[in-house]
């Protein structure tokens, strides 16, 4: 379980992100410790930017102290932009896989400490971490946003497949036909396209990205065959080297021995 801990932040626009954000890439508490305005719960702008977010008294919980906010906790790692004393700081990029797995254990209670926006995580605060964090940015403006910050930090650490709305007309194709589809594309495009072996290599890697990641649809692979057919290609799964791919095919094998076992029979 993930622990969002926003330390005596200052605006309420903020922090109505941030308890949006903690909802896109939950489940995720969030602790407020010491803010400069309690009735910053009640304030317009923090309404406007939680707009969606039901039941805000349950998940924005105000405690006077980071030690409060941690309680329960079973790790907790602070995120700044500066150095504190002689601890190391480590980049996030590279420490976020090993935490990952961490923060989503039901098990575990993983405290993501976030300093003030104006004077970040202070050194008492620094000290009650295990570890301390920095993103990288760029050095024309090194200041990273509250709420853009936490935002980084729950997407990169959230592991659930999430929500995606489909599209009208969404048929994914089978597998045979991915296969076939793959295939066809490696042989025009790696084998006729590629002028050169660096070229063939990355063709095929794209491909092998792309089949890999995406959800083929049924259109895509007419779209598709259709650029290999204008490119001269009449290649069928079968010259391939892959099983006939035919509609209905199944249905066709099943009814062919039917009818063999029905004239064995007469």
């Amino acid at each position: 379980m993930k622990r969002v801990v926003l330390m005596r932040p200052s605006g309420p626009r903020n922090v109505g992100m941030v308890a949006r954000v903690c909802l896109n890439f939950g489940p995720c508490e969030l602790r407020i410790v010491a803010p400069e305005r309690r009735s910053l719960l009640v304030h317009p702008d923090f309404e406007q930017m939680a707009h969606g977010v039901l039941e805000i008294e349950a998940l924005c919980v105000i405690v006077p102290d980071l030690k409060t906010a941690l309680e329960g906790c079973t790790h907790a790692v602070g995120f700044t932009g500066r150095t504190h004393d002689d601890r190391m700081r480590v980049d996030w990029r590279e420490y976020q896989a090993g935490l990952r797995e961490r923060a989503n254990d039901a098990e575990e209670r993983v405290a993501l400490v976030f300093g003030n926006e104006a004077m970040g995580l202070e050194k008492q605060d620094a000290a009650l971490c295990h570890e301390l964090v920095h993103i990288r940015t760029a050095k024309v403006h090194t200041s990273l946003n509250l709420a853009m910050a936490v935002g980084i930090v729950l997407s990169d650490l959230y592991s659930d497949t999430g929500h995606r709305p489909r599209e009208r007309g969404f048929r994914p194709i089978r597998a045979e036909a991915r296969e076939y589809l793959k295939a066809n594309l490696k042989h025009v495009f790696a084998e006729q396209v590629a002028r050169t072996p660096a070229a063939r290599r990355d063709i095929l890697n794209s491909f092998q990205r792309v089949f890999s990641r995406a959800q083929i649809e049924d259109r895509d692979a007419r779209a598709w065959h259709l650029m290999t057919r204008a490119l001269g290609s009449t290649l069928t799964p079968k010259e391939l080297g892959l099983a006939l791919h035919e509609r209905r095919g199944r249905r066709r094998a099943a009814q062919a021995k039917a009818r063999a076992r029905d004239s064995k029979k007469d």
